[in-house]
């Protein structure tokens, strides 16, 4: 077992995970602390250190607001429920997990991305453990990464500083460990050359974000898209993303906010005092158009086939983010049907029906079903080739609350860390989780889903969704692969999104 490892800045020093066959490393430094002058840099160099780092615990989180106070929140009550959990500007760690004995063992990678809405989150969450997935043969990369304004905040001071790098910190630290994954993770074991990202939620987000930049190209081979691409004609749960010049506003009017006229005046304050301004601020400073990591809406691009052409997992939960009608006044909805679709208005119209208290139920869809069926309608047009996998999570989930399949509740299944959490699983949930994390492991060794369970009978088949055959994996209490029945209003809502993004 590889319990030491030589990385950039020194030699780091693993402890065996409760499986002494995997060994992790917590809190390995990847770029120096983003503090006093890099605060709002791209991240820099990581500082070398004196003789081997003991990495056996987990880094401070980002800033951000104090986690696990609020016991009526189901994500305090899931897995953010220490309030007590060190927190500091100087966040910049990553997490290893390897099953590797040696480091000629060459194993596929996996770098994963937390959720959060860009606000909150960390890479320490109890079911982020990569232990499960690193039992299959797979090398686990946690990355953490700055948040909100520390993360995100685009002001004009910045864009004439740093042109090159003016906004999108946070991303830029996901990039940064994607980098430092291919030239570091041969020590664990892994492959450079065979490294899949993966995130959910704004972690998802942040894949799109990384797939669509044009700095990328060759750092990746597969990518995992979980509850985190949006798309579709109904006002989707999210709303649009500012400009980079409304960002650049909003940038200024949290200088005023915090009382303060310059860089090296808002970069000499306090980390606590930036947080607590960012939590009282009214805007949510996130992924930015900024000219040079990110040159339009993530989504946008992912449609119009200006991302890297890798494999892709996207998958949702049965009851996030839906969207639908909400209009009731038939000559609106006239006008909607004329502005989003088209020559196919009539189509949607007759569809509708007539009775207005019907729309809304009617016309319910997942706008990340949208976006997957409008990513494999159009990648042939735009000259992308490789498969797009969609699934949802669709299990009944236990507990006093009745949560349903609420956002983020899958994870818990991803990773393959039920024993973890407080709600009553049972059998049928734990082979539920065993398969799923089968299904993902084998798309990060090999670009297919697909294979056998541990007790070597075949998994049903996961087929990719094409056009012609939208196919879909269905996970409740069974795994079942579905053929999806025509539904002529979602072709129309995917052709709708389609014209109305791209013209």
């Amino acid at each position: 077992m590889i319990r030491k490892a030589a990385v950039e800045g020194g030699v780091v020093v693993g402890l065996p995970a409760a499986d002494p066959r995997v060994t992790s490393f917590k809190g390995i430094p990847f770029a120096a602390p983003p503090v006093g002058e890099n605060r709002w840099r791209a991240p820099q160099p990581v500082i070398p250190w004196e003789g081997e780092r003991k990495c056996w615990s987990f880094a401070p989180i980002s800033m951000q607001h104090i986690p696990g106070l609020d016991k009526n929140n189901i994500y305090s009550r899931e897995w953010n429920v220490d309030p007590s959990i060190p927190m500091d500007e100087d966040c910049l760690y990553l997490n290893v997990w390897t099953p590797a004995d040696t480091a000629e063992e060459r194993l596929p990678v996996f770098v994963w991305f937390f959720g959060g809405g860009l606000m909150e989150g960390n890479s320490a969450e109890m079911e982020f453990d990569g232990e499960r997935i690193a039992r299959r043969g797979v090398v686990v990369v946690t990355v953490n990464y700055r948040l909100n304004a520390f993360g995100f905040l685009a002001h004009p001071q910045l864009t004439k500083e740093q042109p090159d790098a003016p906004s999108n910190f946070g991303h830029l630290d996901q990039q940064a460990g994607i980098l430092w994954a291919k030239k570091n993770i041969a020590a664990f074991g892994g492959d450079p050359d065979n490294i899949t990202i993966g995130g959910q939620s704004a972690g998802g987000g942040s894949v799109c974000a990384q797939l669509t930049s044009p700095q990328n190209e060759g750092l990746f081979q597969r990518a995992v898209i979980i509850s985190g691409v949006f798309g579709g004609v109904f006002p989707g749960p999210l709303g649009r993303h500012p400009s980079y010049a409304e960002a650049e506003q909003a940038g200024q009017r949290f200088f005023e906010h915090m009382g303060v006229k310059t860089l090296e005046e808002a970069r000499a304050l306090p980390a606590e005092f930036v947080r607590d301004k960012t939590l009282d601020f009214p805007f949510h400073f996130g992924t930015t158009s900024d000219g040079q990591f990110q040159l339009g809406d993530a989504t946008e691009r992912m449609l119009a086939g200006q991302r890297l052409n890798v494999p892709l997992i996207i998958t949702r939960t049965s009851s996030e983010f839906m969207s639908s009608l909400h209009l009731t006044d038939r000559a609106q909805v006239e006008d909607f049907a004329r502005e989003s679709f088209g020559g196919d208005a009539d189509k949607f119209l007759a569809l509708l029906g007539p009775d207005p208290a019907d729309w809304k139920k009617e016309t319910a869809r997942s706008g990340i079903e949208v976006c997957a069926r409008a990513f494999a309608a159009h990648d042939r047009e735009v000259g992308l080739d490789k498969p797009i996998y969609y699934a949802v999570f669709d299990a009944e989930v236990p507990g006093w609350d009745n949560p349903g399949t609420f956002h983020s509740v899958d994870l818990w299944f991803w990773f393959e860390t039920l024993a973890k959490c407080w709600r009553p699983f049972v059998g049928k949930h734990y082979d539920l989780a065993r398969q799923m994390c089968n299904y993902l492991c084998n798309f990060i060794c090999f670009g297919d889903p697909n294979g056998r369970d541990a007790n070597g009978t075949p998994m049903p088949t996961w087929a990719p969704l094409t056009p012609e055959d939208p196919r879909s994996m269905w996970w409740g209490d069974k795994v079942e692969a579905r053929s999806d029945p025509a539904d002529p209003l979602m072709d129309l809502l995917v052709k709708g999104w389609i014209r109305k993004t791209l013209g």
